[in-house]
């Protein structure tokens, strides 16, 4: 995406979810912070679910941080695609790459 990148966020600190904050960085890609309850077991393929749905939306120059609550693939790809949404100021999706 070409659009100026605003800090955004989505999502909640309950149980069986997580906030996800988008602010943009100086790097070429995306970058992902995560802290996780479960981070010991699970921390490589939140990473890549991040990263797959941050890559969906062909985002760049960002860093995602990531509290994670517990919450499953699919809710983690909403709140990611939301936050990256609402940081690039889009209010109509694509949805075909969603």
């Amino acid at each position: 995406m070409s659009k100026k990148v605003e800090p955004a966020h989505a999502g909640t600190l309950e149980s069986s979810d997580l906030f996800v904050r988008v602010v943009p960085c100086e790097c070429e890609g995306v970058e992902i912070e995560l802290e996780s309850s479960v981070y010991e077991i699970y921390a490589d393929a939140i990473k890549a679910t991040i990263l797959e749905s941050a890559n969906a939306l062909k985002a760049t120059g960002i860093k995602i941080m990531v509290q994670d609550k517990g919450a499953l693939d699919y809710v983690i790809k909403a709140r990611v695609e939301a936050a990256i949404l609402r940081a690039y100021g889009i209010n109509e999706p694509d949805w075909s790459v969603l």
